[in-house]
């Protein structure tokens, strides 16, 4: 009897032994490497190279245990770099501007910039043939945030096209996310829409797609990587390796088709199914909406100025190398490091 119990018992401990082992290899491992925050604007396929260096543990080969996290605006965005709660933010360089005027002494500075158009989508409730930006005069357009560049953009593009944004009703109440909602709910008669929202209107035959803001923009320095001068200052080493992490995503998804990029970035949209997700980085990937690398220039911080002075959002200018430094950019597309 002895004999049975100490055999049962090798058995049980050699079996939660196999199942301990089983476990502890389905988790990466993160001892050595530097734990780092980043604070997402939101979770979108727009940032699709983003989510390629989580997935291809790119930020782990750069020595980076990153923790992601959404903050759904970019003043949210803000307020966790600025709190600490963020070592990096992520979001419209417009955050960034506005902070350093407020005259916050610890202001934050770009670094690399991810995407050069706008990812968003003019929604309508029936389908047409031949839009044209004057069909919205006099109409109700649920659209974003004032001061955001989801909303700046849109008033840009509605001054290229020679259109008074004041002739336009558009509703900025509603929150960041939350318009797919409420167009479904019956509100407005157009939405700007970003992905998975603006498709996921159409297969639900809520609202179609009638306009895409990234084309009629142009390029636009719509979304950029930030963090404290003072964090910069005291981890620069994080700083490079982070930037160098994102640009093997960028070259990643300018030399895969749009079905291996959604394959990698599946994960991070488990609720998309393979298929849509395709469409949506192939429409993404076709208006040249990412960049081939993560530098921010001059012209396009200008321009940036540009929109935020036409949408009455900018007091008085700030200097190119106040806010921005290419340093990491460059070193990063160069294939060196610092």
């Amino acid at each position: 009897m002895r004999k049975k119990l100490t055999c049962i018992y090798l058995i049980l401990s050699l079996l939660a032994f196999c199942l301990s082992g089983c476990g502890s290899s389905d988790k990466p491992d993160t001892s050595g490497l530097t734990k780092v925050t980043l604070n997402e604007v939101a979770h979108s396929i727009f940032y699709a190279p983003m989510y390629v260096a989580i997935e291809n543990g790119y930020f782990a080969e750069e020595g980076i245990d990153l923790t992601l996290v959404t903050g759904y605006g970019a003043d949210k965005v803000m307020a966790a770099v600025l709190s600490g709660e963020a070592d990096i933010g992520f979001a419209g360089s417009e955050a960034t501007i506005y902070t350093y005027l407020e005259g916050a002494n610890d202001y934050v500075i770009n670094f690399a910039q991810l995407t050069q158009r706008a990812g968003n989508f003019l929604v309508a409730r029936e389908p047409i043939d031949g839009f044209s930006w004057d069909m919205l005069i006099g109409t109700d357009v649920l659209g974003g945030r004032a001061g955001g560049m989801p909303e700046m953009v849109f008033e840009y593009i509605l001054k290229k096209n020679g259109i008074d944004p004041s002739q336009i009703n558009i509703d900025q109440s509603i929150d960041f996310g939350s318009t797919a909602a409420a167009f479904s709910g019956g509100q407005g008669e157009f939405s700007v829409e970003f992905e998975p929202h603006a498709t996921g209107l159409e297969q639900k035959g809520d609202g179609y797609i009638v306009a895409s803001l990234g084309e009629a923009s142009g390029y636009v320095p719509y979304t950029a990587y930030f963090a404290k001068s003072s964090y910069m200052e005291a981890n620069s080493s994080i700083i490079q390796a982070f930037t160098n992490a994102l640009q093997k995503g960028m070259d990643y998804v300018n030399s895969h088709t749009a079905e291996e990029i959604a394959q990698v970035i599946a994960p991070q949209f488990s609720e998309t199914d393979l298929g849509t997700l395709t469409t949506i980085v192939a429409r993404y990937h076709d208006q040249d909406t990412w960049k081939s690398d993560l530098i921010f220039h001059e012209e396009a911080f200008t321009l940036l100025e540009n929109i935020l002075e036409s949408a009455g959002e900018l007091s008085e200018r700030v200097p190119y190398e106040t806010l921005v430094t290419t340093e990491y950019a460059e070193h990063a597309a160069s294939g060196t490091t610092q």
